[in-house]
């Protein structure tokens, strides 16, 4: 990694505090464009500074090429504008050449959810199965009645620990984007899996003993805390059996939490504070969602529809 860009990674992990995930993908975008500009320009000894708007043009057509998203592609610029700005900041550059350059118009898409009665067929499945015992099944009942209890994004749901729960005041520690905390409610049907969970986790702590993970609140039968992988694998499981082919995800849980809020007339202030978003136009998308079934309830029941 040449040295400004490993400055730069420096500068985000340690003063901006950003999560390793989102240093990791600065580190790809621009590794990925600094390798480019190299052969955009055909000599090893280019410099940040000589590079213009033509040249990031043609990054980003090459990403185009390359098959990436306008998602992806929108991200990379980011990536590049933020890096730029680091760089004319340390008055190493005179101008931003990727503040030049359009970002592309990202396609709006309805996340997909569950309504209310796929979440009642899911969470008694789930109970019915839990009550048997096993550890994997008590998990993924505690893991799936937080995640729809809190909204919480996947690697939120990993990172719990025991302190981060407290399920007498009925709330949880969440760390973030950019590890920013918020402090979550949490319901009482998730309280009680916790708990039922709590006394699965323990079991696994006294088998285990001095090896088991003692800090993590989600706890693998090994004594680990449980892989993005296997909790990935479990939620999606069980959604499949809900709606198999619906492509549905542990983010769908964050997406139905969401919506059902607003639904049911929660502000939309509100939402985003409990999301964690940090602009509320990020929370405007699940008003789509409500918009489409209310669109649709329209379409059936009014007789001039």
């Amino acid at each position: 990694m040449p040295d400004l860009l490993a400055d730069f990674l420096t500068h985000l992990a340690k003063e901006r505090d950003l999560s390793p995930n989102t240093v990791a993908a600065y580190a790809r975008d621009l590794g990925e464009l600094h390798e480019f500009l190299g052969r955009h320009y055909g000599d090893p000894a280019w410099q940040w500074a000589q590079v213009d708007r033509l040249a990031m043009r043609a990054w980003m057509a090459h990403l185009s090429r390359r098959g990436l998203g306008k998602r992806s592609i929108a991200r990379a610029l980011s990536a590049a504008r933020t890096f730029y700005r680091f760089l004319h900041n340390s008055d190493l550059v005179t101008s931003n050449p990727a503040r030049a350059v359009g970002s592309p118009k990202t396609d709006k898409y309805l996340p997909g959810y569950l309504d209310r009665r796929q979440v009642e067929t899911l969470l008694t499945a789930l109970q019915t199965r839990a009550s048997e015992g096993k550890h994997r099944d008590v998990m993924a009942l505690a893991m799936i009645e937080l995640l729809y209890s809190c909204g919480l994004r996947l690697s939120e749901l990993r990172g719990i620990n025991r302190a981060d729960l407290d399920l007498l005041a009925g709330q949880v520690k969440v760390r973030g984007k950019g590890r920013k905390e918020r402090i979550v409610p949490v319901g009482t049907h998730a309280q009680h899996a916790l708990r039922a969970f709590e006394r699965a986790r323990d079991a696994v702590i006294a088998r285990h003993g001095a090896a088991a993970d003692r800090t993590a609140f989600f706890l693998s039968d090994r004594g680990k805390r449980a892989s993005l992988s296997t909790i990935q694998k479990s939620v999606t499981g069980w959604l499949s059996q809900v709606d198999e082919g619906a492509g549905l995800s542990t983010h769908s849980m964050r997406h139905t939490f969401a919506t059902h809020l607003l639904d049911a007339g929660a502000d939309l202030r509100a939402v985003q504070e409990l999301l964690g978003h940090a602009s509320i136009s990020t929370t405007q998308i699940y008003t789509h969602t409500s918009v489409e079934r209310l669109k649709q309830v329209y379409r059936q029941a009014h007789p001039r529809a």
